[in-house]
């Protein structure tokens, strides 16, 4: 499932949300393709959005759900990549 936080990141001037998927990058990169989200918003597990997009992207099928959530969800599914995993 495609999920989305709302936008709380405040970074460069505007607020920011972050989409991810809780079954595979591939459902993830798919559906950040099929709505224009640039590659290079993909930051390890997860797309960083723009605030303007977050209705554009409940309404492509994403499912809102809190910060907390996400990174829950993320972790139960095997897909969070902290940053600390990185450098180990």
């Amino acid at each position: 499932m495609i999920l989305i936080d709302p936008p709380a990141v405040e970074r460069w001037d505007r607020a920011w949300s972050h989409l991810a998927s809780d079954e595979s990058f591939e459902e993830l990169h798919a559906f950040a393709r099929r709505v224009g989200v640039p590659d290079r918003g993909f930051d390890r597990d997860h797309y960083d959005v723009p605030s303007e997009w977050y209705a554009d992207m409940l309404a492509a099928g994403a499912k809102p759900v809190s910060s907390r959530e996400l990174v829950t969800r993320l972790r139960r599914a095997g897909l969070r990549r902290p940053k600390a995993a990185e450098s180990a």
